[in-house]
């Protein structure tokens, strides 16, 4: 008798970007040129496009807690990528269902503010992240003000990388992959930071364009997607560096809209792979 076969699967939880750049559209398009098969749950949606934010809509928590059952009680979920959590209810429902579900790779990318500036999140959704979700989930990805904004630190230079990352390890994150986008560096660097482990430096060449809408969503589902594939911790944040490392070259000279455009997700897609089980 031949062996059941299924497609490495990872889940999104996330809002909805219209303009396409960010967001569920943005991790669908990851998960799907790695080679990985991707499911959603929707918690907001916004009206939006490369330059502004223009409308932000929480969905009703039933709604968003329907959309997390129908897809974990019929598809094996091997990662979960979680993005704008508008509310602290809406993390309270995330944080019940890695727990009735006993989901694992769970990456947080903790979306607070959108690349036009627009506020997406509650001001009081970083401490139920602290309270309810920090132990639950595997890594957590901020920028640097996302970073500050969760540990309490001012961050100017790597060092203070460690003091937030520091801070938010005593908060009962597991590991914490502080990214440095936002710096002015020649190079644009990521560390990993764990309990008990030597931090990991990641580095890549700045790319000279604009169009960098989205690159935090599509770097953490692209951790997921990797670790949905098998990849340990260190050796997916490698590969998900260097994926999006590559989808900013490949869409540097790309208009799209007016503003902040999209980074080339499909500059080399990879075909879905199986499993038997």
């Amino acid at each position: 008798m031949s062996k059941a076969k299924r497609y490495p699967a990872a889940l999104t939880v996330a809002g909805s970007d219209s303009g396409g750049c960010a967001g569920i559209q943005a991790d669908l398009k990851t998960f799907s040129a790695i080679g990985v098969f991707g499911a959603s749950a929707i918690t907001a949606v916004t009206a939006q496009n490369t330059r502004e934010v223009r409308a932000v809509e929480a969905l009703p928590l039933s709604v968003i807690r329907q959309q997390l059952e129908a897809v974990l009680d019929d598809i094996a979920i091997d990662a979960v990528k979680t993005g704008m959590l508008p509310s602290p209810e809406i993390v309270e429902a995330v944080a019940a269902a890695i727990d009735r579900y006993r989901l694992k790779n769970v990456v947080v990318d903790p979306v607070m503010v959108a690349t036009s500036g627009a506020r997406l999140t509650s001001a009081s959704v970083a401490d139920t992240f602290r309270q309810a979700l920090y132990r639950r989930i595997s890594l957590i990805t901020p920028n640097v003000p996302e970073a500050e904004a969760l540990s309490g630190v001012r961050i100017r230079t790597e060092d203070d990388f460690r003091r937030a990352a520091e801070a938010l390890l005593g908060q009962g994150c597991p590991a914490v992959l502080v990214k440095g986008g936002h710096l002015s560096s020649a190079c644009s660097v990521d560390i990993l930071f764990r309990q008990d482990k030597e931090p990991v430096v990641f580095s890549s060449p700045r790319i000279d364009t604009a169009n960098l809408h989205g690159t935090g969503c599509t770097l953490s589902s692209a951790i997921a997607a990797y670790r949905a594939l098998g990849l340990e911790w260190e050796a997916a944040v490698a590969a998900a560096k260097t994926y999006v490392t590559s989808a900013i070259r490949h869409g540097s000279g790309v208009a799209t809209g007016k503003g902040y455009g999209p980074v080339n997700h499909f500059f080399d897609p990879k075909p879905m792979r199986n499993f038997e089980f």
